[in-house]
């Protein structure tokens, strides 16, 4: 009896000077249960050792691109996805980590439901500062055509997600964006595309001084404002409920303004 060839999945690791949580990230990759896979490792001119670190693994899966020149971040992401080769993409970030089982779990749901194009899970947010996990959301997550859901309640992290390579083919993330371009590119594919969930925690979002830098505050919140303006262009507005994402922007207003007034930016 032949043995059903599985798909490959092709895992996008965008990378810059990302050397002091970078072996995690790659071991937790080399760790998974599902074995037919490829990590493609964008190194977005890096100046510290992460291309060391990544070649020291010395695994034929690891597929290493070096940019000719930095890139923002979704546009990095762009052009990864465009060198991978799998059926389905998923994507880790070089201070995150899977659980072992993730892409085998993630995989059954996309066989279990045909109708299924992206797969989404729960996760821990892990502390640095304290080494302390804890468990994303206690809600249910839910699936379908989740637009609306989405704008009501945002709860899709790119680490947490496989999508088959169709979801990709014609229109990317937007490469104009540095911080938001994962939800803006979520957001807009679900109206097209079915969202299935898993509401066990798969993956460990590693929450760091780094991810919450005065200036990336700053772009987060021009970039929310920017994607508010180009939505409402599209006169899409008057028929959906935005007001979570302006209370989203003040409160990033807030943040701005108490590092401003506490001195605590970088």
């Amino acid at each position: 009896m032949k043995k059903i060839k599985k798909p490959l999945v092709s895992v996008v690791m965008n990378c810059f000077n990302g050397e002091k949580f970078l072996k995690k990230s790659v071991h937790s990759v080399l760790m998974q249960t599902f074995k037919n896979w490829e990590l493609i490792f964008f190194d977005n001119r890096s100046t510290d050792k992460s291309l060391k670190i990544v070649k020291n693994f010395n695994d034929k899966r690891i597929k290493i691109v070096k940019s000719k020149k930095h890139l923002k971040l979704y546009h990095a992401r762009n052009e990864a996805i465009k060198i991978s080769k799998g059926k389905f993409i998923a994507f880790i970030d070089c201070d995150d980590w899977w659980k072992k089982n993730k892409l085998k779990k993630q995989l059954n749901l996309f066989t279990k439901d045909k109708a299924i194009d992206l797969v989404y899970t729960n996760l821990y947010i892990y502390n640095n500062a304290k080494k302390k996990s804890s468990i994303f959301s206690n809600d249910k997550l839910k699936s379908g055509f989740l637009f609306r859901e989405l704008l009501k309640s945002y709860k899709i992290f790119i680490l947490t997600v496989l999508a088959k390579r169709e979801v990709f083919q014609k229109k990317m993330f937007n490469q104009h964006y540095d911080i938001i371009g994962d939800f803006e590119f979520f957001i807009r594919k679900s109206f097209k595309y079915y969202y299935g969930a898993l509401q066990e925690p798969l993956a460990y979002y590693r929450h760091h001084s780094d991810n919450y830098s005065k200036k990336k505050i700053k772009l987060y919140y021009e970039e929310l404002i920017d994607w508010m303006k180009n939505f409402e262009k599209k006169k899409i507005r008057h028929s959906l409920n935005l007001k979570h994402v302006k209370k989203e922007l003040f409160k990033t207003k807030m943040k701005i303004y108490l590092r401003d007034f506490l001195k605590l930016g970088v």
